[in-house]
């Protein structure tokens, strides 16, 4: 499924129609140029899910979890991450748990280890503040 987006708010609600068809233990992988609207997407998702807290990129500190409305829901940046090898085993374990959705920005690093994806979501500039989003 492709959508075109020109607001913030538009990028919000392609993330709020995903979630709605996500269940605890999936995995959104998220990829896209820097400002090219990750966060947003996933801000609009977790949301939907029941998400008050602030939702924020977390590439400094590689993940958040917030409380949802039917579960927590986890959202990891691996933008400064060239590949697991150097990191814990079970980095990723402590956020991607069958009890949670998860959300994963900048996947390519963690890409054969992850489990349970459920999408898989391109983000891309289309000029000015239009945005391409593609969803599988």
């Amino acid at each position: 499924m492709r959508i075109e987006t020109t607001r913030p708010e538009e990028t919000e609600a392609a993330g709020a129609e995903l979630a709605a068809r996500l269940r605890p233990g999936d995995v959104v992988l998220v990829t896209g140029e820097l400002g090219s609207g990750k966060t947003t997407f996933v801000r609009g998702a977790c949301r939907a899910l029941g998400v008050t807290d602030p939702v924020t990129s977390p590439t400094f500190t590689i993940g958040h979890i917030y409380d949802g409305q039917s579960g927590e829901v986890a959202h990891l940046d691996l933008y400064r991450l060239l590949s697991l090898s150097g990191e814990d085993p079970g980095l990723l374990d402590d956020y991607l748990t069958p009890e949670r959705i998860g959300f994963v920005e900048w996947p390519e690093a963690a890409a054969p280890r992850l489990e349970r994806v459920a999408a898989r979501v391109a983000i891309e500039h289309l000029g000015e503040d239009s945005r391409g989003i593609e969803i599988e």
